[in-house]
């Protein structure tokens, strides 16, 4: 496994967890809005982290650590990625593992084998043909609703989340998500982030307004049972 980066100590990646967080190169999805493009179009650019540098970060700080987070890119698209989460989990680290849901064998596979304590599936749009011009591809909505699926039955812990891009996605929309995925555990609306992304056209379009952000988690309130709303609103 080729891990291209690694944070020392995240407050933000996990609610209520001191994490590591390693990034995986490479995704199958090329979302205009992305904020990590270069993980995503050019992974060969980035420095490869010797696991060994992680392990021993691990295990000398392992007193107030609570667990890792595996993420990209799309850590599903990599065959070995169970054999990564069970060498963190025999260290004694609870796994929050983060995907798009286009791989929901994978999936299944992870949590069977108990290799994961946490999962958190983007949901990029309704589940219809706006899907694809969110993701940048042609995506497999089957495959998308089976994740939810195997997630709503699984047992673990998890979240189903939504980042609101102003031109991409409207305050409708994301109310149809919520009422797709009614009665899950927790929903997360995720802010834009402007600046950096892969289609430069986003890079100067303004987030939502706070009051419309807020709006949105009210709505969604509705059909889940937590909502939360991360980023500057």
């Amino acid at each position: 496994m080729r891990i291209i980066g690694f944070i020392k100590t995240s407050l933000l990646d996990w609610d209520g967890h001191v994490t590591v967080v390693v990034y995986l190169p490479g995704c199958n999805f090329r979302c205009p809005f992305c904020h990590n493009p270069d993980v995503v179009t050019d992974p060969d650019s980035y420095d490869e982290v010797p696991f060994a540098e992680i392990e021993e970060y691990i295990l000398a700080n392992r007193e107030f650590l609570d667990g890792v987070v595996v993420t990209g890119g799309e850590p599903t698209i990599h065959r070995d990625l169970p054999e990564l989460l069970s060498r963190f989990k025999k260290m004694g680290l609870n796994v929050k593992l983060d995907t798009n849901g286009t791989d929901p064998d994978m999936l299944e596979d992870v949590i069977e084998a108990g290799l994961v304590d946490y999962v958190a599936m983007d949901i990029k749009a309704p589940l219809d043909g706006k899907y694809d011009d969110l993701a940048g591809v042609k995506v497999p909505l089957d495959s998308i609703k089976r994740s939810i699926e195997v997630l709503r039955r699984s047992g673990v812990d998890h979240e189903f989340r939504t980042t609101v891009v102003p031109v991409l996605l409207t305050p409708g929309d994301v109310e149809r998500i919520a009422a797709y995925i009614g009665g899950a555990k927790k929903y997360a609306i995720q802010q834009f982030r402007s600046g950096k992304t892969l289609d430069p056209k986003l890079s100067v379009v303004r987030p939502y307004p706070r009051g419309e952000v807020l709006g949105m988690a009210e709505n969604a309130k509705q059909y889940v049972r937590r909502v939360v709303v991360r980023g500057d609103v």
